[in-house]
């Protein structure tokens, strides 16, 4: 549980970045506590990752609840967290059954059964990501998620998401692509994981200075898994 609340982690240099950061300073200093809420396993973080591609959060969500329902073994209403062994144990057809798109489905399964996902926490994040990027069907988000929630990792951020495309189209007052959320993160270097979610809170909450005229609407105060 101190992995999964992130009690353990300083993130004060973060918090000192954001002091001379024109977009955070006023999200850091209302929510200078605010951390991300991880998964106890690397496999969970890799079903939350494919759950969530293209679809709003609160359909990921449910979803992913599902697929864990189906996996784990209960003790009243809770589920224990799914292992690499609980998903690859499930066919292709069977998550598909279940409502995962039948790539990522076999994605899933695939990884599950041929890594080791758990002794990735060895494994530097620039390997990790390579990795991962290599499978068909994961993207730089789902990279993001699986490093920022399953490894409790801050160095990558989550490129293409929603919520970052809207926020980045409101500061630039153009539409934009989900790659060039990787240049806004950029400014934040080794937290750029934890700087998306603090991003995404703020702009939820109207706590990002956009430009004058901007008409974009900001997301709900909430993450929003969108993109790959």
């Amino acid at each position: 549980m101190r992995f999964v609340l992130a009690l353990d982690d300083d993130h004060s240099p973060f918090l000192r970045l954001c002091r001379h950061d024109p977009l955070l300073h006023e999200t850091a200093w209302r929510f200078e506590g605010l951390r991300q809420l991880r998964v106890p396993t690397v496999a969970q973080a890799l079903l939350r990752a494919l759950c969530g591609q293209l679809i709003e959060s609160s359909r990921a969500r449910a979803l992913e609840r599902r697929i864990v329902r189906a996996t784990t073994p209960s003790a009243e209403s809770l589920h224990e967290p799914p292992r690499r062994e609980d998903l690859a144990a499930l066919s292709p057809a069977r998550l598909r059954g279940l409502g995962l798109h039948a790539r990522r489905a076999a994605t899933l399964v695939r990884l599950c059964s041929e890594l080791d996902l758990e002794r990735l926490h060895d494994v530097r994040t620039d390997a990790v990501a390579a990795r991962l990027l290599r499978e068909r069907g994961l993207g730089p988000w789902s990279v993001g998620v699986v490093c920022l929630e399953g490894l409790g990792r801050s160095e990558r951020g989550l490129v293409g998401d929603l919520g970052l495309i809207k926020l980045l189209g409101a500061l630039e007052r153009r539409r934009v692509e989900a790659e060039e959320t990787a240049v806004l993160l950029e400014r934040y270097g080794e937290w750029a994981g934890l700087a998306s979610v603090y991003l995404l809170v703020g702009f939820g909450n109207g706590l990002i200075p956009l430009p004058e005229g901007s008409r974009l609407r900001p997301p709900p105060a909430r993450l929003r898994y969108a993109a790959a």
